[in-house]
C-alpha cells in the first residue's frame, strides 16, 4: 500500500488556507483521500467513480445516471430503500449524483456513525443485486426525470440541443440523462455490464472529511475494502473532438413564453492554462449581475429578463457558454448580437485594471468559501482527484485566478471567441399545438 501524507497551503487576499490531507491506495487499487477537521462532530463520506456519460455510446446513453439510481435498489445485505433509510434513521443525510465524468455518492453523518456509511459503501460496490422489476420499475422513474429536465423544460430542451450542436463527435453529444429511446431499451444485462466494469476498487476514490482520527479510518477502510478485486482498467475514451470550422446555429421550437438564447464556444478542458483567464472573461461578460452584460441587457435596456453564463470545464474540451432569456418585443437575435458587440470590444479594447481585479477577487473568494464546510472539502477533493488524477491541484486555483493577466484576457478572447468556433441555440417560442427543432451550419 503507497501512503502519501501531504500539507498543503493555500494563500489568498482573504486569509490563509491550510488543512491536512492523507493520500492512501489500496492494493485492489482504491484510492482513499482523509481530511482530518474537528470543526464539528460530523463527517462526510463520498465514493467517487471515474464514469459518467462520457464512458457511454449511441444505445445505452443515459446508462451511468440509470445506474445510479439502481444502486439504491438493494445488494446481497441491504434491502431495495434501505440505504438511504438506515443513514436517515441515524441522523444523517445521503444522495447521489452522475454527470459528464463522474459519479458521486456521499454520506453526512455524525462522526462516530462513520463505519455505518463505509459499510454500506462497500456493500453496493461488491454486492449490487439488481431484480428485473427493480430495473424496470426505476427506469420508469428515469423516463420521468428526463420529460421533467429535458422534454418538459424549455432550458432543458436549449441545453440538450447545444450538446448536439456543438459536440459532433465527442460523447458529450447527449445529455446526461440519455435519450428516451435508449433509457426505453437498456437491459438489465446492460447494466449489469456497466457495473462490472465500472464500478470497481480501481476506478474509484473514497473521500472522508471530517472529525476523524485518519489511522482509525484506514482501518475501517482496509476492513471493508480489502476484499473487492480490482476489475481490468475500463476502456479509455479516445475520440476527440473534431475542430469546428464554422458556426452552427439551431432552433427550438418549444412551448414558452419568451424567446431565448444559447451560445457556447468550444474551450480547453478543466485544469488547462487557459481557463483561468476566459473564466475571467465570463465573470466580466456575463456571470453575476454586476457584469457587462446582465448591466446592459438587463437594467439599461431591459431587453433581457436573465442573462448567465461561464465556462462548462470537463474532463475532455468544454464550452464557454451564454444564456440569456429576453423580454417581450425583444428578440434573440437582438440579445445575441449585444453579446457579439460585448466580446469584440473585450477583444480590442483593453480591461481596466479595477475591473480585471474585481473579477479575479470574485473567482478567487468564491473558491475559497466554497472549501469551508467539510461537505465542500470533501467535495473539491474527490472532484480534483477524479478529474485530473491529483486533488492537490485545488490549492494552486487561487493563485492561477490571481495570475491572469488584461492580456490574458484579451489573448484568450480573440483565441477562442470568435465566429467559426461558435454555436447558438434559439428557443422559438410556441403555442402548444406544435413544437419542433431545426439547425443549419457552415
Amino acid at each position: 500500500m503507497a501512503i502519501l501524507f501531504l500539507l498543503f497551503l493555500c494563500q489568498s487576499g482573504l486569509g490563509q488556507i491550510s488543512f491536512p490531507v492523507e493520500k492512501h491506495v489500496l492494493d485492489n487499487g482504491l484510492t482513499v483521500l482523509i481530511c482530518e477537521d474537528n470543526s464539528a462532530p460530523l463527517v462526510t463520506y463520498q465514493v467517487w467513480y471515474k464514469v459518467g456519460s462520457r464512458n457511454e455510446r449511441p444505445g445505452i446513453t443515459g446508462i451511468s445516471h440509470l445506474c445510479e439510481h439502481m444502486m439504491f435498489k438493494g445488494s446481497k445485505n441491504v434491502g431495495p430503500e434501505e440505504h438511504a433509510r438506515i443513514i436517515q434513521a441515524n441522523g444523517g443525510i445521503d444522495n447521489a449524483w452522475t454527470s459528464f465524468d463522474m459519479t458521486c455518492y456521499w454520506e453526512k453523518i455524525a462522526n462516530d456513525k462513520l463505519e455505518l456509511a463505509i459499510n454500506l459503501e462497500s456493500e453496493r460496490q461488491k454486492n449490487l443485486t439488481p431484480t428485473l422489476e427493480n430495473f424496470t420499475s426505476e427506469r420508469e422513474v428515469v423516463k420521468e426525470e428526463r420529460r421533467m429536465v429535458v422534454d418538459n423544460s424549455p432550458f432543458g430542451a436549449v441545453f440538450e440541443q447545444m450538446l448536439n450542436t456543438a459536440f459532433t463527435a465527442h460523447p458529450y453529444h447527449w445529455h446526461v440523462i440519455g435519450y428516451m429511446s435508449d433509457i426505453e431499451n437498456i437491459t438489465l444485462d446492460d447494466l449489469k455490464d456497466h457495473y462490472g466494469v465500472y464500478y470497481a476498487p480501481n476506478n474509484a476514490t473514497a473521500v472522508v472529511a471530517g472529525d476523524v482520527n485518519p489511522k482509525e479510518v484506514m482501518k475501517l477502510v482496509h476492513k471493508y475494502y480489502d476484499d473487492i478485486p480490482a476489475q481490468p482498467l475500463p476502456p479509455k475514451v479516445g475520440t476527440v473532438e473534431p475542430e469546428q470550422r464554422g458556426e452552427r446555429i439551431a432552433y427550438v421550437h418549444k412551448i414558452a413564453q419568451m424567446p431565448a438564447f444559447m451560445v457556447g464556444y468550444h474551450i480547453p478542458e478543466f485544469g488547462h492554462p487557459d481557463t483561468y483567464p476566459l473564466s475571467v472573461a465570463a465573470r466580466i461578460l456575463f456571470t453575476g449581475q454586476s457584469s457587462r452584460l446582465y448591466q446592459k441587457m438587463v437594467y439599461q435596456d431591459q431587453s433581457a429578463l436573465q442573462v448567465a453564463g461561464d465556462c462548462f470545464l470537463l474532463q475532455d474540451p468544454g464550452l464557454f457558454y451564454c444564456f440569456a432569456i429576453m423580454q417581450p418585443g425583444h428578440t434573440a437575435e437582438g440579445g445575441r448580437n449585444t453579446l457579439f458587440e460585448e466580446i469584440e470590444r473585450l477583444k480590442t479594447e483593453p480591461i481596466d485594471e479595477k475591473e480585471l481585479q474585481k473579477a479575479k477577487n470574485q473567482l478567487e473568494s468564491e473558491f475559497i468559501f466554497g472549501l469551508q464546510s467539510v461537505s465542500d472539502k470533501g467535495f473539491w477533493m474527490g472532484y480534483y482527484q477524479i478529474l485530473l488524477g491529483d486533488y492537490s491541484k485545488l490549492f494552486e486555483e487561487a493563485e492561477k485566478f490571481q495570475q491572469v493577466t488584461v492580456e490574458d484576457v484579451q489573448r484568450v478572447t480573440k483565441e477562442y471567441l470568435n465566429e467559426k468556433n461558435r454555436n447558438v441555440v434559439v428557443l422559438v417560442p410556441e403555442m402548444p399545438e406544435e413544437h419542433t427543432t431545426t439547425s443549419e451550419s457552415d
